[in-house]
């Protein structure tokens, strides 16, 4: 009964820990760094799909956007320059996330903004908001590790955590 118990306290722990949804916090966000990035299945606008098991084993960024977002549109050829055209060639890989905007709006999106990387629809934002609160503005971008653990958030486009996210991911994929 003893080991029992005790097992049962370590698992309520674990699951408090890895898969809890925090309150959000001053930027909006309800995970932290050090979380497990939540469960998720995207398909991007070429038929690719991405889940967390998929990804397992190399370092991403999730970055979350929208047709309509100003910041978005302003951040996202900084994001294709020197982000993804950076670290392509390693095991990285940046994948655009849009909330909840139908597929040929999405593709538009991506041929204004001169993005190569991939980006697929969030429909609903079933992603989005297991990663940030509800209103709480889309311009993020989630630095995944190779072994599924949030690293890094950003908010807006700020351009020393810019700065700060490029070297990261730098160290990660080495």
């Amino acid at each position: 009964m003893r080991i029992l118990s005790v097992w049962l306290t370590f698992a309520a722990a674990m699951s408090s820990s890895v898969f809890a949804q925090h309150p959000a916090d001053e930027r909006g966000f309800i995970v932290r760094v050090g979380d497990v990035v939540p469960e998720f299945s995207l398909t991007d606008l070429n038929g690719t799909e991405y889940t967390r098991e998929s990804l397992y084993g190399q370092t991403y960024v999730l970055q979350f956007t929208a047709s309509w977002c100003g910041v978005c549109r302003k951040e996202m050829p900084h994001l294709e320059k020197d982000v993804w055209q950076a670290f392509r060639e390693r095991p990285f890989i940046l994948i655009g996330v849009d909330l909840d905007e139908p597929i040929d709006k999405i593709s538009e999106f991506a041929q204004a903004t001169g993005i190569t990387y991939p980006i697929a629809p969030d429909p609903a934002g079933n992603l989005f908001y297991r990663i940030a609160g509800q209103k709480t503005g889309v311009t993020r971008n989630v630095v995944v590790n190779d072994r599924g653990e949030i690293v890094f958030l950003t908010r807006l486009f700020e351009e020393g955590e810019f700065r700060e996210m490029i070297s990261l991911i730098d160290d990660l994929t080495r």
